[in-house]
């Protein structure tokens, strides 16, 4: 078992870090994590043979001098991100702290929105706080694309998050087409979710906006829905 943990760095799971679980874990230090090293990522492991294979691997499979022992590519860390690693580390937990404050803002702010659900951090285990992400409700009269359009006009850049799934994506797609009849729940849940701006940059002042912004739209949602629609029978983009 693999897992994909990507977002993870610095969180928590049973009260056990992330990093530890399965087979393997693989992170992300792409420049748009929680900590990055502005490209790149880590896989973790406890079998010291799988430990070694992927070392080779990450280095053209040699084994010695101009000895190569199998499948390899050229997959190790710069010294420029090594050196931005090095300085994220030394700042992830202000990094943490900031992103943990722009949360709680929204979490204040947003209590009581109808139809938008925030997802809830646990507060018994470590989280970096990095995405603030929710999810319309199922009897939203409003689609989450028309919101994402309604807010994107405003430039609030809510991003649609993870979308789509996986299975609708290549090479998935093609070897099963009718794949997303079988994950109602998963077609479901990728038609609502959505990410809102955050991270350690954002200020306050801008969440205070966004959220008076969403609590006026969703307040109107179902007359905003109906327009919506019409809108796109007509052919009309607007």
């Amino acid at each position: 078992m693999i897992y994909d943990a990507a977002h993870s760095f610095g969180c928590s799971h049973g009260g056990r870090p992330v990093g530890g679980f399965g087979t393997a874990e693989v992170f992300s230090f792409h420049a748009t994590k929680a900590f990055h090293t502005a490209e790149g990522g880590a896989v973790t492991c406890a079998d010291p043979e799988l430990a070694h294979a992927l070392r080779l691997a990450r280095n053209f499979g040699f084994v010695a001098w101009d000895e190569v022992s199998g499948l390899g590519t050229n997959a190790k860390m710069s010294e420029l991100s090594a050196a931005m690693g090095l300085a994220n580390l030394d700042a992830f937990d202000s990094t943490v702290s900031a992103n943990r404050s722009v949360y709680r803002a929204y979490q204040d702010r947003l209590d009581g929105c109808p139809y938008l659900q925030l997802h809830v951090f646990d507060a018994n285990e470590s989280n970096n706080y990095w995405y603030i992400s929710a999810e319309l409700t199922p009897d939203c009269p409003l689609r989450r694309d028309d919101l994402l359009a309604i807010l994107h006009a405003e430039n609030i850049l809510a991003r649609r998050y993870f979308f789509p799934g996986c299975h609708r994506m290549q090479p998935h797609r093609s070897i099963d087409p009718e794949v997303e009849h079988r994950l109602p729940n998963t077609e479901d849940i990728a038609a609502r979710v959505l990410v809102l701006p955050g991270g350690a940059g954002i200020e306050e002042v801008d969440v205070a906006l966004i959220c008076d912004f969403l609590i006026g739209v969703l307040g109107q949602a179902e007359t905003l829905g109906e327009r919506m629609a019409a809108s796109s029978e007509n052919g009309s983009t607007t």
